[in-house]
């Protein structure tokens, strides 16, 4: 993470550009499994059997061998049933769980930092809803079957009484969001038969969750246990939709009684109009959680009792927290972040795209061309720099993360290559080293560029409610 003689671990920069063993295969075998799903599994053509041919063999050897093999076979034959669908789904699941274990190795060999244990979950049944699941299911097969170029209105328009009857159940409002959204993106996109470009793996990432999820006991609850001690936030992604917004505060926990520190995370959501963006967005999250606050003031909380999942997600409770201590992230990660265990991830939230681990670079140089692409120069190692992730909500900007010296980001992989999240950089300005964090203004700002944004977020909002008063008036 540091240099060693100034109290941390050191970080390897040189393992991120190695090449990880057996991850090409393993993305070569998922991407012709998904060429397959384009034309569809109905009556499939002897080009796709290659593909077929390809997720056999890179599970054989595995306990689903037997079921993928004569999956194959019949979808070869066009004579697939769900069981078959749902085996090569798990197939291609599994093959992008051994992608995101192999890069997650490789992370923990760049940061030496420990791994948590995981802990098995509890075995769900079929629960009262499994006919609305079941319903789900046959939607999904049916358009496997018709494949991407297949679609139709008519086919996509099928999810929409599934996801009505899911969404009043809140043990199925993820699967309800993750379908809808699916579907939303095929409608956009019909008629199949006339796009020019298919986004072919994301929908298979999809189709294949959405499938796995739908079966029996595949959302059993986290296991979790009660948290009680110092949490130091580190920094804060931002995720921004037309319709929603989330903020995902990345921090150490320290428990009261002593023992290891470990990494976790604390997430709030809430739905958006499209015309509220920016700054503007933390007024529709303060009021969920006063953790926000503290990032913001750059302040320590302490919390008590609160429910933490083995995945190290914080069930967050503003009753449970209160402030503590002022907080460098900077100094919590030269000093701590080195020692604090990652977390474990969900079986089926394996994947590499679920990929961010908070990690301190510093002593780089920045490589810039004009309106290119940011790259750390570190221990004569190059690390990409994403800083297109940087959020319009906050100070942080590109020329910022430019002129710094030190970084506390997201390590994630994306399009075959590791790169680098900021969520807080400490540059120079009139000769002190000040920091600037993504997340400055998530409590509030006297930031002239924020107050202004935030000014114009809140005359949209009493615009939008001043007008739905009227309708519903009428």
């Amino acid at each position: 993470m540091v240099p060693a003689d100034e109290g941390g671990g050191l970080m390897r920069t040189d393992l991120l550009s190695d090449p990880v063993d057996g991850l090409d295969e393993a993305l070569a075998a998922v991407d012709a499994f998904d060429r397959v799903l384009v034309a569809g599994l109905l009556r499939p053509q002897p080009a796709q059997a290659d593909g077929l041919t390809a997720i056999t063999d890179a599970v054989a050897g595995t306990p689903l061998a037997a079921r993928v093999a004569e999956a194959a076979e019949k979808t070869a034959a066009g004579a697939a049933g769900e069981e078959h669908f749902i085996a090569l789904a798990a197939a291609r699941t599994a093959l992008m769980g051994s992608v995101h274990d192999a890069l997650v190795t490789r992370i923990g060999d760049v940061t030496g930092r420990p791994h948590a244990e995981a802990t098995a979950p509890a075995a769900g049944g079929d629960g009262p809803a499994a006919n609305v699941l079941a319903a789900a299911r046959a939607w999904l097969c049916d358009i496997a079957r018709a494949g991407w170029q297949g679609i139709d209105h008519e086919l996509v328009a099928g999810a929409a009484p599934v996801v009505s009857a899911m969404l009043p159940d809140p043990l199925l409002r993820r699967q309800a969001a993750l379908l809808d959204g699916f579907a939303a993106e095929l409608a956009a996109s019909c008629p199949g038969a006339t796009l020019e470009r298919v986004p072919v793996r994301r929908w298979a990432d999809l189709w294949s969750r959405a499938l796995l999820l739908t079966l029996p006991g595949a959302t059993a609850g986290a296991v979790t246990s009660a948290a009680t001690g110092r949490l130091l936030p580190l920094g804060v992604d931002v995720q921004e939709h037309a319709t929603a917004v989330q903020a995902q505060v990345h921090a150490v926990f320290e428990p009261a009684d002593g023992t290891a520190p470990r990494l976790v995370r604390a997430a709030v959501s809430a739905p958006k109009p499209d015309t509220v963006v920016g700054a503007g967005l933390w007024q529709l999250l303060r009021p969920r959680m006063s953790l926000l606050a503290a990032v913001s003031e750059g302040r320590s909380m302490e919390i008590d009792a609160m429910p933490v999942t083995d995945e190290g997600d914080l069930v967050w409770d503003d009753e449970r927290a209160r402030a503590g201590e002022p907080a460098d992230p900077f100094a919590t990660a030269r000093v701590i972040l080195s020692t604090a265990a990652d977390p474990v991830t969900a079986p089926l939230d394996r994947h590499p795209v679920r990929i961010a681990v908070p990690v301190l670079v510093e002593g780089y140089a920045v490589e810039r061309e004009d309106d290119g692409p940011t790259v750390f120069a570190v221990a004569g190692h190059r690390l990409a720099v994403d800083t297109d992730r940087v959020p319009a909500a906050g100070p942080l900007t590109p020329e910022t993360v430019a002129a710094s010296g030190a970084c506390v980001g997201l390590l994630r992989w994306d399009a075959g290559a590791f790169v680098l999240q900021p969520l807080a950089v400490e540059t120079t300005v009139r000769k002190k080293t000040v920091a600037v964090h993504a997340g400055a203004w998530a409590g509030g700002t006297t930031d002239k560029t924020g107050v202004r944004a935030e000014k114009a977020a809140t005359d949209s909002v009493a615009v939008l409610r001043e007008r739905a008063g009227r309708l519903l008036r009428k």
